[in-house]
């Protein structure tokens, strides 16, 4: 009896031993993001131009808007310096060989010289509005972007689950492995959209924050610009 009873315990840890060593030789799925892409099909096409143009027009705007807000801490001294001694001239040439808003703010400010206050304010409130929409031109691009990119992945999702339901219905196959095989690769474009949408609006989101910064430096060098007029001339 007790023989068997050492044998029985015998096979039993054997069997264990090689659940167990099997366990740990079978091979595990590593999922690639090159292959995930790919798996979402057509609509990951439009989806990857989508992002193409979200980063060049990211870039595109940052670059133009951080050369924007590119101000000499001097500029308005120097130019405070010409208007008080009268010389007009020199001024608007240094406004005029400065490429930022500011400077083309102030240029028309000069331009204007010698009318009443409210005028000159009135004609670089012009040119300011013009320099805002230079910076904000194609921001709106971003804004589309993040609105879109997400409709492109449902859509995509959809219509690779409406195919996935007439296969099982057309084969009358209903097999586990294969639908959540199915519902994994048909998310992929959900997901892909949504990410896409998600960085777009925060890029979109960065970028306004910094054209306020830079409207904000317009205002107050246009309002030391008018309280340098007002001051007596030499």
């Amino acid at each position: 009896m007790l023989l068997e009873i050492l044998q029985i315990n015998t096979v039993g840890q054997a069997l264990g031993d090689s659940t167990s060593v099997s366990a740990l030789q079978a091979p595990s799925k590593v999922m690639h993001l090159w292959d995930i892409l790919q798996s979402g099909g057509t609509l990951m096409i439009p989806l990857g131009l989508l992002f193409v143009l979200a980063v060049f027009f990211f870039f595109e705007r940052y670059i133009a808007i951080r050369k924007a807000g590119r101000i000499d801490s001097n500029f308005l001294l120097i130019i405070r310096d010409h208007i008080v001694s009268g010389n007009i001239m020199a001024a608007r040439s240094m406004t005029r060989n400065t490429d930022n808003p500011v400077a083309r703010i102030i240029d028309k400010g000069i331009q204007r010289v010698g009318k009443p206050i409210d005028a000159i304010e009135r004609s670089m409130e012009n040119i300011a509005r013009l320099e805002m929409y230079k910076l904000e031109r194609n921001l709106s691009v971003l804004s589309v972007i993040s609105r879109a990119a997400p409709i492109f992945g449902f859509v995509g999702t959809l219509a690779g689950l409406m195919q996935l339901f007439f296969d099982i219905n057309s084969t009358g196959e209903f097999v586990l492995n294969t639908i959540a095989g199915g519902l994994y690769v048909k998310l992929v474009t959900s997901i892909s959209g949504l990410l896409i949408g998600l960085v777009s609006f925060l890029g979109y989101s960065f970028l306004h924050t910094q054209i306020d910064k830079v409207a904000n430096k317009m205002e107050v060098a246009a309002a030391d610009f008018l309280d340098i007029l007002q001051e007596p001339t030499q």
